[in-house]
């Protein structure tokens, strides 16, 4: 009788562990067909597009000026101690969410003095709808105490100066130099960063790359313009989500395997 019941278990456990198993014909198909998606996306991650040449860049810009022959940075600023507080406030920050904040705050503090003035608690009321606003109230202090401290209350004009501001990076001074002084920067943002490497324009994985990467290929007679271009073209042509290939200036010059048109 036990030799019985120890054959029924056993007979019950093989079929139970042949019923977990998948189907031959499964288990032998979804691997390859997930290595096949697999390998289409190692493809398209590890096949470099082709570099634009110097005509193309230059055409590429050339319709760009054709259709904004002066574009403007869209961060309102009275001078050049406001336009930095302003790039300051808008990291991680809408340009439109900062105006809205600014444009009562630079009415009543336009220099250091006058921001100093202000003191942090009425900058930080000033400006609680932007983002991580306590600490970049503390940082337009800071900085301003240092522009009194060490610039004579004036904005420098080297990009090594300007960093050492509290708040100020690369990128606030490379926006600092071009829209205040007329210096042949660029400024790389999301935006930029975002159409260097689609386009195939300038790829990189840093900012400073892509930043390198356009000074590189883009003519001088450009370069006072360009950062504003590829923002205004990031911003409202190549979106992050559902670019608008249709309407593109260069979508016949760019290298994006994945463009609509």
């Amino acid at each position: 009788m036990a030799k019985i019941i120890r054959s029924q278990r056993a007979s019950t456990s093989s079929v139970r562990s042949a019923s977990k198993k998948k189907p031959a014909n499964a288990a032998r198909l979804l691997p390859k067909r997930g290595a096949k998606k697999a390998a289409k996306k190692v493809a398209k991650r590890t096949v470099k597009p082709k570099p634009w040449t110097s005509e193309e860049v230059y055409e590429a810009f050339d319709r760009f000026r054709k259709a904004n022959p002066e574009p403007k940075g869209e961060l309102e600023h009275l001078n050049p101690y406001t336009l930095l507080v302003a790039v300051v406030l808008s990291a991680q920050a809408t340009d439109a969410g900062v105006n809205k904040a600014t444009r009562a705050l630079f009415a009543v503090a336009d220099t250091p003095d006058k921001m100093l003035e202000l003191g942090e608690d009425k900058v930080r009321d000033y400006i609680k709808t932007i983002g991580l606003y306590r600490n970049k109230a503390k940082n337009v202090i800071a900085l301003s105490q240092k522009l009194i401290a060490e610039f004579g209350g004036e904005v420098p004009r080297t990009r090594a100066e300007i960093e050492s501001l509290p708040g100020a990076g690369r990128k606030t001074a490379n926006v600092v130099l071009n829209m205040a002084f007329g210096e042949h920067t660029m400024a790389v943002d999301t935006h930029v960063f975002r159409v260097g490497n689609r386009t195939g324009l300038a790829p990189g994985k840093t900012p400073l790359e892509v930043e390198l990467g356009l000074e590189k290929v883009i003519p001088t007679e450009f370069m006072l313009h360009a950062h504003h271009w590829l923002i205004l073209h990031g911003r409202y042509t190549c979106l992050a989500r559902g670019p608008r290939c249709d309407v593109c200036l260069i979508n016949d010059l760019c290298r994006w395997p994945e463009k609509t048109v």
